[in-house]
């Protein structure tokens, strides 16, 4: 008897990557937003220094998946990555297995689509000069995101604790139509971008508000645990804070210290992206708005985007 199941092929980074784009990935966030709020739930096990992750999401009207991945603090030493898994996409009406996509994939397009989702939505229309603070992997991501995604992005700014890591980034990159530049002074960057997106593994504030002039976006990514964040109490507190997923972001140290210490409260947040791709939800009010969004993350975005990486490139 023949057997119905077919395991489609694994889509992996180096042979999916140039078939993907940041305008599409923008698209399918944007389009998930739209349906039924998803259910998420995540595992943990194993050590610290060797733990394996299972991320898994539901979206009515979307489909089912779970990504799992380890993370292995001495694979650096061995040469071989640090985070390793894959995406499993199935079917939202009988279940099939439909795609097998590189974890890496998802994360690298999940990550940088959903800031640049909450720019598009947040950001002054006439922004022009975006800073990029940090200047790793997810840095890269963001310069080639925005670039593609915000026409009227003319100049961006690079700035990294270790001056040579920016400027090696920008020297990695080619033609983006954009004036790309390292930069040395934080402060003055800041006091000049119309968007500040950063990307660190800060534990104490990179982004003090008393820098931020009126009118700026600040996109917030790096801090994904409790003692972590990039901005300072004074920019939460003057700032309209919005968040992509109230379920995921509110444990992060961006959040909860801010709150612990009476800066802002739970009903500082004014809305996820739920909320901002509803036509009636109050977003920027003046020009003069500082508007801020912490990127959090979450498996409903994983899917989302490996739903979206599957229909591009179907098996």
């Amino acid at each position: 008897m023949t057997s119905k199941f077919r395991v489609p092929p694994f889509l992996s980074y180096d042979a999916t990557i140039e078939r993907l784009d940041w305008p599409g990935a923008v698209k399918a966030l944007r389009r998930g937003h739209s349906l039924p709020v998803a259910q998420i739930k995540d595992v943990f096990l194993g050590p610290p220094t060797g733990t394996m992750m299972s991320r898994s999401a539901y979206i009515e009207g979307l489909g089912y998946g779970a990504k799992t991945f380890t993370v292995m603090d001495a694979n650096a030493a061995r040469g071989i990555p640090t985070v390793q898994g894959a995406m499993l996409v199935f079917d939202k009406d009988d279940g099939r297995l439909q795609a097998i996509v590189d974890s890496a994939l998802v994360t690298e397009f999940k990550t940088a689509a959903d800031s640049v989702l909450g720019a598009s939505l947040l950001a002054r229309p006439d922004s022009k000069h975006l800073l990029v603070v940090g200047a790793g992997t997810v840095a890269t991501s963001l310069v080639k995101a925005y670039a593609s995604v915000l026409p009227g992005i003319e100049r961006i700014s690079v700035w990294s604790r270790r001056p040579e890591q920016a400027q090696k980034l920008v020297a990695g990159f080619g033609d983006l139509g954009v004036d790309l530049a390292a930069v040395s002074d934080l402060q003055a960057a800041i006091g000049t971008a119309d968007i500040v997106s950063s990307a660190t593994m800060a534990r104490a504030p990179v982004i003090p508000g008393d820098w931020v002039r009126p009118g700026t976006h600040v996109d917030l990514i790096g801090a994904f645990k409790a003692d972590m964040r990039e901005a300072d109490d004074v920019l939460m507190a003057k700032a309209a804070v919005f968040v992509d997923s109230r379920e995921t972001a509110l444990h992060i140290g961006e959040l909860i210290q801010p709150i612990a210490s009476g800066a802002i409260t739970a009903g500082s947040i004014l809305g996820d992206l739920y909320d901002l791709v509803r036509p009636e939800t109050r977003r920027r009010q003046s020009d003069d708005d500082i508007t801020l969004f912490k990127n959090g993350g979450g498996a409903h975005l994983d899917l989302m985007i490996a739903c979206w990486i599957a229909q591009v490139t179907p098996a």
